[in-house]
């Protein structure tokens, strides 16, 4: 979630990170600020509702026509905070109003890689189904499958490659999935990596395979 400091938020911020779909009403009727105004943080009111768990907020903020991808100073649209945060009714409610699935963050991570870490399965279906590339790479390098494999997320890893995640990936240092899944000692993942076919004998920057890597993390 944030970090909430009451001298950072707007009255409109306030209201929308406990929840008061009354308040966040009266304060839009009055004037007092405007459905996109940012907190000393660059928070929306909608970024704060999602990171909270205010399904009735967002859902007032969406009719409202607020917009939906604008980011945090963290460059995180309000959609990662909810998929981050575990939030999967608010990370609905953004997906059917439009929001954009495959905006990045500072780390180069969309909400898909934030699904895979959390091992929400529910939310990556939405995010798939609501045309999330299942391919995106952070900065590291490191699509949605190659990040579960790292974060040993074994069902993540299961339901990313019956999605048809390329399991021929590689990150920055050229690591197979294979390599960071022995690396990791995931014996699941790297069991179901080899039924999948995957190349045992490609090798990695320094000239490493996946085998080289099982005898030193003594897998």
């Amino acid at each position: 979630g944030y970090h909430i400091r009451d001298k950072d938020l707007g009255k409109i911020h306030k209201a929308a990170s406990v929840g008061n779909v009354a308040k966040v009403q009266q304060i839009l009727l009055l004037g007092k600020n405007g459905l996109n105004d940012r907190d000393k943080t660059n928070r929306t009111a909608l970024h704060l509702a999602c990171a909270n768990g205010h399904p009735e907020v967002v859902t007032l903020l969406v009719e409202r026509k607020c917009q939906l991808n604008l980011c945090d100073s963290e460059n995180r649209t309000a959609l990662i905070k909810a998929v981050q945060c575990q939030e999967e009714e608010c990370a609905t409610i953004l997906l059917e109003h439009g929001a954009d699935p495959n905006l990045t963050d500072v780390s180069g991570n969309t909400a898909l890689h934030y699904a895979a870490c959390g091992q929400n399965i529910s939310i990556a279906a939405k995010l798939l189904s609501h045309g999330a590339n299942i391919e995106a790479r952070n900065k590291n390098d490191l699509t949605p499958l190659l990040l579960a494999v790292s974060e040993n997320k074994q069902q993540m890893v299961e339901f990313l490659v019956k999605k048809e995640a390329n399991i021929h990936a590689v990150d920055k240092a050229k690591r197979t999935a294979l390599m960071l899944a022995v690396n990791y000692d995931s014996t699941n993942i790297v069991r179901l990596l080899l039924q999948q076919g995957i190349d045992v004998f490609s090798e990695d920057v320094y000239g490493w395979t996946a085998e080289e890597y099982a005898l030193i993390s003594g897998f």
